[in-house]
Parts: structure tokens; sequence; C-alpha cells
């Protein structure tokens, strides 16, 4: 049961086939641009792969992180990527929690933390957390060039969905509503193998 001292972590997700999830992240103009037409994050000479990467599975946490596209100029394209869940597994079970402590700068250690989750309007959901997971550089490459098997630039999706949600002054719209007009996709909680709830805390 979820408690305000306690929040329930889950990992909510869009799971466009029984073995594919879809992850988020924003980028500037050239590199989605690049990415997009070549299907591939590497193509723009401007993607740094020697850096963690983070990516999400919460559309809304997506939203709210990049301020709907608006945030800045690096977050300006918003990107849907498809995984294969058993890539998706493999980093998790390679996975520490962020509030352990102990990283070491390099290696292939994937990071997780558990943010609030937001609401359509990207306000926070009481009782509920959201899974970030930070790719390390040591396997950034790995994660680009076998793991991310479809790119999709939602940019407009999310422009169009805050456009609605601020003309609907009386709050009649939610997650519903927005699922229909194909401004929000439908996540589902995802079920995750037990070993991987262990490692990620989730119980």
């Amino acid at each position: 049961m979820a408690s305000s001292t306690a929040p329930t972590r889950q990992i909510r997700a869009h799971l466009p086939t029984p073995t594919t999830i879809t992850i988020y992240q924003a980028y500037s103009d050239p590199i989605a641009t690049a990415a997009v037409a070549s299907q591939s994050l590497s193509a723009s000479p401007l993607f740094n792969p020697a850096r963690m990467t983070w990516i999400k599975p919460s559309w809304c946490w997506m939203l709210y992180r990049s301020g709907y596209s608006y945030k800045d100029a690096n977050q300006a394209r918003i990107l849907a990527l498809t995984m294969r869940l058993e890539d998706f597994w493999w980093l998790l079970r390679r996975a520490r929690v962020t509030d352990e402590g102990g990283f070491k700068k390099g290696g292939e250690e994937v990071r997780v933390q558990w943010d609030p989750e937001r609401g359509v309007r990207l306000g926070r959901m009481e009782g509920m957390r959201s899974v970030q997971i930070g790719v390390p550089r040591d396997l950034s490459g790995r994660w680009v060039e076998e793991m991310v098997v479809g790119i999709e630039d939602v940019t407009e999706r999310a422009r169009e969905m805050k456009r609605v949600l601020d003309e609907d002054v009386d709050r009649k719209v939610g997650r519903d509503e927005l699922v229909e007009m194909g401004l929000m996709p439908v996540e589902e909680v995802v079920d995750v193998p037990e070993d991987v709830r262990v490692r990620l805390g989730m119980d």
C-alpha cells in the first residue's frame, strides 16, 4: 500500500508490443533531426557518448523535465525511443539505486533514481514514484547502437498537449481524454522480473 512515507515504486510505460518498451529523452534540434533521419542517436557529431545519459519511461515525467520541450535549447525535441524489453531488463540488472551511494566514476554501473511521478499537468502524484535510468558512458555505445531499435519525434505531441491543457480553464481534460486525443500514450504498470524488483528496491 502506498503512503506518503513509502511511495509506491512502479515502472509505468507504454509497451508498443509484448516484447518492446518506449522510453523518452530530449535533445537539441541538430541531434534530434539526425537521429530521426538515420534512426541512430549517434548520427550527429554533437551527440556525446562519453557522458551518462538518462532515460525515462514516463511520458509525463519527460514533459516535466523538459518543460513540454520549451525548457531550453538542449531539450527542444522530445524523442520516443523503442527498446527491446530484454535489453531494458539487462540494463536494470546492472543498476544501483542512487541513494545507496558508492558509485564509481567509470565502469558499467547503471544508476536508478525514483523521483515523484507527475500528472498530466506536471504536478506531483503523491505516493507514486517514477523511475529514471542513467546509462553510464561505458555502456552508452552499446545502448545507442544495439538497444535502441526505433526513434520517433514526439515534440509536437507534447506541445499540443500543453496547448490543450492551457486552454482547459475548467480542468475537465484528464488522462483518458488526452489518450483519446492521441496526446497521451497508453501506459501500464510493467510486470518487473523478481530479481530486478529486488535490485531496485521496489518491494
